[in-house]
């Protein structure tokens, strides 16, 4: 993905294209989405403050387009009910596939993260009413953009199925992705309404003055969704105090529609935004945000282990029962372990080993098969004095003795068999002579 990048000044000559008459006399760079926007801030000739802001990519270009289908979508009524000023598109400007957006400036300033916070609880109270307000826009105002439109099971798959696809990358610690999972599957946690959302909301979309919330721009990713989303980034403030305040006017200005497990997904979104970032630097192999990401999730997952973190789910997670320490009086000398191994039948391997040859020789058998015969009973009998030789195994030394009875058997066997043959042969000679003769 080719990177379009502009300077202030840049944007200060584009901004003449965009606004006829706009005659910048001073201009000077803004904070704002380094991945996504260059922005400045540019003065004419009366006094006039322009905010410009210009995609780097395509992917930016479309958010950009998305705002002005969305501004354009709320109507009077709608921004009458808003407790802040919306941006005014006053002109664009096209180059090549992006279109740089110029907008009328806002009164107020952007304030930091710790301004905030020093403000006090007047400024906790404003916060809570303006996105209370955000939360309570009619969803037609979404669909008459052709914005996004999630309920709830769709956004609770959908993160599920990003947990699936960040565990895949190796790189994200096994507690973190249990602690996501067991948010993500307890289904009392996704019980809410989905609401209108500004979907990027942080302490760079506001403007404030003295106390209070005077505007609210970045609407690039309004949909309607879960409201949880738009509370993620209070996660970064330390004084929890704070957010608390802001909670407190939210559920009080939102009345019964307000969701009491808003704070546990708020925490669960701000930490699976670095597996989010991880991912997407993974996409684009930015090898430098891909080391950062998995910096910061070791961090978050040390914290955890060190901490607990803040709770996430309704339903507590299974935790692993402690080790029971053990006393000198408790301990009980360990059994070995019995490991399971085929037995032998050592009566049937000698039998087999030892099979008796045939009682007697069939009659009118040859030398030749004869001689086979009693090779065949000598090799059982070598087999039977081994086995009979090894008496350091009392055990198997009943079973070795068989084939030496045998092999007497076959011996008594044997002679009787040389016995029948020597007396078949004077009778065969006494025969020869009377054939002689009847010839």
């Amino acid at each position: 993905m080719e990177l379009v990048k502009r300077t202030a000044m840049e944007l200060a000559a584009i901004a003449t294209a965009a606004v006829p008459g706009l005659t910048p006399v001073g201009f000077a760079a803004l904070s704002d989405d380094a991945e996504d926007f260059d922005s400045a801030l540019v003065v004419d000739a009366l006094k006039h403050r322009w905010r410009v802001r210009s995609p780097r990519h395509d992917e930016a270009s479309m958010r950009l387009e998305a705002e002005l289908s969305a501004l354009r979508a709320f109507s009077a009524k709608v921004r009458a009910s808003l407790p802040f000023s919306l941006p005014a598109v006053a002109g664009t400007v096209r180059q090549g596939p992006l279109r740089t957006f110029v907008y009328k400036d806002m009164p107020g300033h952007v304030p930091s993260l710790d301004e905030l916070v020093d403000v006090g609880s007047n400024l906790a109270k404003s916060l809570g009413n303006c996105m209370a307000a955000i939360h309570q826009i009619p969803d037609e105002a979404v669909e008459v953009a052709g914005l996004p439109t999630y309920t709830a099971d769709e956004i609770r798959q959908r993160k599920l199925n990003e947990l699936d696809t960040a565990a895949a990358t190796g790189k994200v610690p096994s507690r973190l992705l249990r602690r996501w999972e067991h948010a993500m599957e307890d289904v009392a946690l996704w019980r809410f309404n989905a609401a209108e959302v500004h979907g990027d909301f942080d302490e760079e979309q506001l403007q404030i003055s003295h106390s209070s919330i005077t505007a609210v721009k970045g609407w690039t990713d309004l949909h309607v969704g879960d409201p949880a989303d738009d509370f993620a980034w209070l996660s970064a403030i330390e004084d929890q105090s704070f957010s608390e305040r802001v909670f407190s006017a939210y559920v009080e200005a939102r009345g019964k529609a307000a969701d009491p497990h808003i704070m546990r997904r708020a925490a669960l979104a701000a930490e699976f935004a670095l597996a989010q970032w991880l991912v997407k630097s993974l996409d684009s192999k930015d090898y430098e945000r891909i080391a950062e990401a998995e910096e910061m999730l070791r961090e978050l997952d040390q914290n955890i282990a060190e901490y607990g973190g803040q709770p996430l789910s309704v339903v507590e997670a299974p935790r692993p029962l402690a080790a029971q320490p053990e006393t000198s009086s408790q301990k009980v000398p360990e059994k070995p372990v019995a490991i399971s191994v085929p037995s032998i039948n050592t009566d049937k391997v000698t039998a087999l080993a030892a099979e008796p040859p045939k009682s007697a020789t069939p009659q009118g058998a040859s030398p030749q098969d004869q001689q086979d015969s009693g090779e065949s009973a000598d090799q059982p009998t070598a087999d039977a004095d081994e086995a009979g030789s090894d008496s350091s195994t009392p055990s198997k030394q009943e079973p070795a003795q068989k084939p030496a009875d045998q092999e007497k058997e076959a011996a008594e066997a044997q002679s009787s068999a040389d016995g029948t043959a020597d007396a078949q042969k004077p009778a065969q000679d006494e025969n020869e002579p009377a054939k002689d003769a009847g010839k």
